[in-house]
């Protein structure tokens, strides 16, 4: 299992694992974006902290398989 992420990591370093790293980068902003928004909005009406990160958390990852659906490697 750790040879198979290093080699992933070796890959992805030299630029050879995914096949536009600017559309990748991209959607990762666009799925950050929204969790710093929603904990953001949730930190203005005096929620606890800890509910606050897990919600946005959650948002985040439920976006993430949508934004990356189409996503290719080499």
């Amino acid at each position: 299992m750790i040879e198979i992420g290093w080699f992933s990591a070796k890959l992805f370093f030299k630029g050879k694992l995914i096949r536009d790293p600017l559309e990748f980068v991209v959607k990762i902003a666009i799925a950050s974006s929204i969790g710093s928004i929603i904990l953001l909005l949730l930190s203005q009406f005096n929620c606890p902290l800890w509910s606050s990160i897990v919600t946005a958390s959650l948002a985040t990852g439920l976006v993430m398989p949508f934004l990356l659906k189409d996503f290719k490697m080499k």
